[in-house]
């Protein structure tokens, strides 16, 4: 009869599998000035058959923004949306197929752009401020089913970073006010209490009003969760300053545009957006950027990104639907963009959804907006 086999300290070794992420904690190199956007139409999210459709084709969209670093995403109105009868009905019809009175307030199918900007807005909150910023709304209703996005900003209890997302409580009477050699009309001040996710009181000298998502600054960087159980002191910061100044990735705004000429013309970046790409299965392939060329001297760097993309028609249709376009004799996208690119050139599926389109678009992209952005 044979004996049990005994594994020898090599074979041991090699039965081990290294499980270690070495991207679960973000680690900032250096401070980032250039900024990376998204736009794409609202419509796409009335074209899923289902609330629950609905909802992951959004979770699939925050997924691609968190992964890829994006700094904004823009959901503009591509005139595609028909708020007729039957798609306001759909709206309203429950999971029991059964019309509410409490799902009038559904836009899944009314407003898409709403819907698009409601989730997104969501799912980039850190999760333990959601249940103070957002209220039961049927556009959350499959919330749970969505995927979490676990950016830097989504911080857990115990860990530890100089900045935090936070939401302010108001002033409290008893608070002793600060020291230190700080002057007494000073001290007698009532600062803000932000809750920021942590055991401790966090203190902010600012008047903001209460119910106010902030982000803070902590004034002592040194990580004090093991040293001390006491109040910290924190400062209000632009949402900007943690990526600004650290290089941390802070999440992604939302702006809401009326139309495909508001995404350019309403920017909310100095000098707007700097360079920008067109998709487009009409468009050139994408690996042509890289090519050398006589004509071709290579994409040039830029302090704010956009890249564009069409719904289930394409940004053709967007261009036609948009008066000011019109008005300015404007009948092709090509003209709208620094490049025109095809993401997937021979692609073997007759369509590429656009929630599939960001996620090509993003990776494709991505060498270009780390090596050419300007700090």
């Amino acid at each position: 009869m044979g004996g049990k086999r005994k594994h020898g300290p090599l074979e041991a070794e090699d039965e081990m599998v290294d499980t270690s992420k070495p991207t679960s904690v973000f680690k900032p190199e250096r401070g980032r000035k250039w900024t990376l956007s998204v736009a794409l139409p609202g419509s796409i999210v009335a074209n899923a058959q289902s609330r629950e459709l609905q909802a992951l084709l959004a979770g699939q969209i925050a997924r691609a923004l968190a992964v890829f670093c994006v700094d904004e995403v823009v959901i503009f109105d591509d005139g595609q949306v028909q708020n007729n009868k039957d798609a306001s009905t759909e709206g309203q019809i429950g999971d029991a197929g059964v019309a509410s009175k409490q799902d009038t307030s559904y836009t899944g199918y009314t407003d898409p752009k709403h819907f698009l900007a409601h989730i997104l807005s969501y799912l980039e909150c850190p999760p333990y401020l959601r249940k103070s910023l957002f209220s039961m709304h049927p556009n959350l209703q499959h919330s749970g089913m969505l995927p979490s996005l676990d950016m830097p900003h989504h911080l857990k209890k115990t860990e530890w970073c100089e900045y935090r997302e936070g939401i302010t409580r108001g002033k409290e009477s008893g608070h002793p006010g600060r020291r230190n050699g700080v002057p007494k009309h000073d001290a007698l001040r009532t600062p803000n209490i932000v809750d920021t996710g942590l055991s401790q009181n966090i203190y902010v000298d600012a008047t903001i009003p209460a119910k106010t998502r902030v982000t803070v600054k902590f004034n002592d960087p040194k990580n004090p969760l093991k040293e001390h159980s006491g109040n910290l002191e924190a400062s209000p910061v632009a949402p900007c300053v943690p990526r600004e100044e650290r290089g941390y990735y802070w999440g992604y705004s939302i702006r809401p545009a009326s139309s495909l000429s508001a995404v350019f013309t309403e920017c909310a970046f100095d000098g707007g957006y700097d360079l920008t790409f067109g998709t487009s299965e009409r468009g050139m392939p994408i690996s042509n950027l890289e090519k050398p060329g006589p004509d071709r001297q290579g994409v040039p760097t830029f302090n704010h990104l956009l890249i564009v993309f069409g719904g289930l028609a394409g940004l053709e249709v967007a261009v036609k639907a948009d008066e000011e376009l019109r008005k300015l004799d404007v009948k092709t996208p090509e003209r709208l963009f620094d490049y025109w690119v095809n993401l997937v050139p021979g692609q073997g599926s007759k369509t590429i959804r656009t929630e599939e389109a960001v996620w090509l678009g993003l990776m494709a992209l991505r060498d270009i907006a780390l090596r050419n952005g300007r700090d």
